[in-house]
């Protein structure tokens, strides 16, 4: 297989740094608020992209970056971390649109282009609704699950169900 680019080299870390940012904050929200839509299930999303982009450094013979979390960000209401969530999916797809500008490989443009559009047709959609919906009482505080120490590159540790 061909060596890639530095350019490329650089977009799969960024690519990926932001994933693993976009995780921390959506698991963050479930740890404080519990398993609260829309994070539930794009956390799961996020997950899902990590594992892509992991594939991509493995099948180019690239080291996979550790996560570096950086410290989340609390939030004291499902609509603010709402607004939140429509701030992250916004910039990810921004990251994403300048990414896909760049000469790169099929396979990572098809990827870049896949992630951009769920961050801007699903994930933004989402937390856009969450965000104008009333504000709801009693949101559950029920446990959620935390990065830790380290990212587990197959992500098992990260899949409990939090009983």
């Amino acid at each position: 297989m061909n060596a890639l680019t530095e350019i490329e080299i650089n977009a799969l870390n960024e690519a990926l740094a932001g994933e693993y940012l976009a995780f921390a904050t959506y698991n963050q929200v479930v740890a404080d608020l519990g398993e609260v839509q829309p994070f539930s299930d794009i956390r799961e999303a996020e997950i899902q992209r990590v594992d892509t982009l992991c594939a991509l450094f493995v099948r180019y013979g690239l080291p996979v970056p550790d996560n570096q979390p950086e410290r989340a960000m609390h939030y004291a209401s499902l609509q603010e971390a709402c607004e939140a969530g429509v701030t992250a999916e916004t910039t990810l797809g921004n990251m994403y649109q300048r990414l896909l500008d760049m000469s790169l490989r099929p396979d990572i443009l098809t990827m870049f282009r896949d992630f951009q559009e769920a961050s801007h047709q699903r994930h933004l959609t989402a937390f856009r609704c969450c965000a104008q919906r009333p504000a709801l009482s009693g949101a559950g505080r029920g446990r959620g699950y935390h990065i830790g120490g380290g990212w587990d590159r197959r992500h098992e540790n990260l899949r409990r169900d939090g009983g």
